[in-house]
């Protein structure tokens, strides 16, 4: 089954909390992930970066870390969700909202956009976590219960899904979501990210 980009988040079989993301692509698989020390980013791989030209949703930001909260996404609504947060805004309305502004994507397949943002329990407040969709018919946002894990996709899976998410690390949560556990049955996967909470969020990517 085709499930297009994958967003999943919440808390990981241990625990502990966990934001994962996978490209999976038909019309542009030649992108791979590439993470920094706050960030993460989906870009063309070398000797396609015309492609942009093409479509210029296929290149962002998919992961961003702003004061310990984890926001990850399909596109470039990533950045402002969390330019939202950075000013104080709460999480689901920073999600809520920017769905809202940014809507679906105005290309071929009006494809929607997906989000999640995660914050882990510290010793001022508690952990938080909320998953949304924004397509051509809907927009959609909810609360991701603790010691729950959902995803959600741009395509067929439409509302956010629990899923067992069996992954205890960084690396292995990007591996997870790329080809492991029900993830496995989704077929044309590109690339993934994936970062578990340990006190702080370490981010790694894959790439095929």
């Amino acid at each position: 089954m085709y499930l297009g980009r994958i967003v999943s988040a919440g808390m990981n079989k241990e625990g502990n909390p966990f934001i994962a993301y996978r490209v999976s692509s038909r019309s542009f698989p030649n992108r791979m992930a590439k993470s920094f020390k706050d960030k993460a980013a989906i870009i063309p791989k070398e000797g396609y970066e015309t492609d942009i030209f093409e479509n210029a949703y296929i290149a962002y930001n998919c992961v961003k870390i702003i004061d310990n909260i984890a926001i990850v996404s399909n596109g470039s609504h990533t950045d402002v969700i969390a330019d939202k947060i950075s000013v104080g805004m709460n999480i689901k309305d920073a999600l809520t909202i920017s769905l809202m502004a940014m809507d679906y994507e105005k290309d071929d397949y009006n494809t929607p956009r997906i989000a999640a943002v995660i914050k882990p329990k510290t010793n001022e407040e508690e952990y938080e976590g909320y998953i949304g969709i924004v397509t051509h018919e809907k927009i959609l946002v909810e609360k991701i219960s603790k010691n729950k894990a959902f995803f959600i996709s741009t395509y067929e899976c439409q509302s956010p899904k629990e899923v067992d998410f069996i992954a205890s690390d960084s690396e292995s949560s990007a591996k997870f979501i790329l080809d492991e556990g029900e993830f496995e049955n989704f077929t044309n996967p590109v690339a993934s990210v994936g970062s578990v909470f340990d006190g702080k969020w370490k981010i790694k990517s894959i790439n095929l």
